[in-house]
C-alpha cells in the first residue's frame, strides 16, 4: 500500500479550517491546547512530538502519523529517533503498530525529511 502523505496532510490542515467554520470555538478550543502543550516545558517540543509519533502509530491514526512525523522533523528529530519511539509503542501494539511504523510512518519521513 502507498499513501500520498503530503496529500494526507494537506487534506487534515484543510479539514481543520472548515470544520472551524462550523465549529469554531471546539477547533479554537484544541488548537489552543496543541499551542499550550507542544511547547517547551519539562520536555522540549522535539521530544514531545517523538512521544506524539509512537503514540499515533500505536494508536493506527493514520492523520496522526502523518502530523506528527512532520512536527517532529521540523523540530528536529531524526528518523532513527522516530523509529525507536514507534519500535517501542510496538511492544504495547505489536503488529499493528509494526504495519504502520514499516509503511505509513516510513513513507511520511521519506517524505518530509527532504524539507528540513
Amino acid at each position: 500500500m502507498s499513501y500520498n502523505v503530503r496529500q494526507m496532510l494537506a487534506d487534515f490542515q484543510s479539514g481543520m479550517g472548515k470544520f472551524s467554520q462550523t465549529n469554531p470555538q471546539e477547533i479554537h478550543s484544541f488548537q489552543q491546547l496543541l499551542q499550550t502543550t507542544y511547547t517547551d516545558g519539562a520536555l522540549d517540543v522535539k521530544t514531545k512530538e517523538i512521544i506524539s509519533v509512537a503514540i499515533s502509530v500505536y494508536a493506527r491514526c493514520e492523520y496522526c502519523i502523518v502530523y506528527h512525523v512532520y512536527q517532529a522533523l521540523k523540530a528536529g528529530a531524526t528518523a532513527k529517533e522516530l523509529n525507536e519511539a514507534a519500535l517501542t509503542a510496538s511492544v504495547f501494539g505489536a503488529g499493528p503498530t509494526i504495519a504502520y511504523s514499516v509503511t505509513l510512518m516510513r513513507e511520511a519521513i521519506d517524505e518530509f525529511s527532504k524539507d528540513f
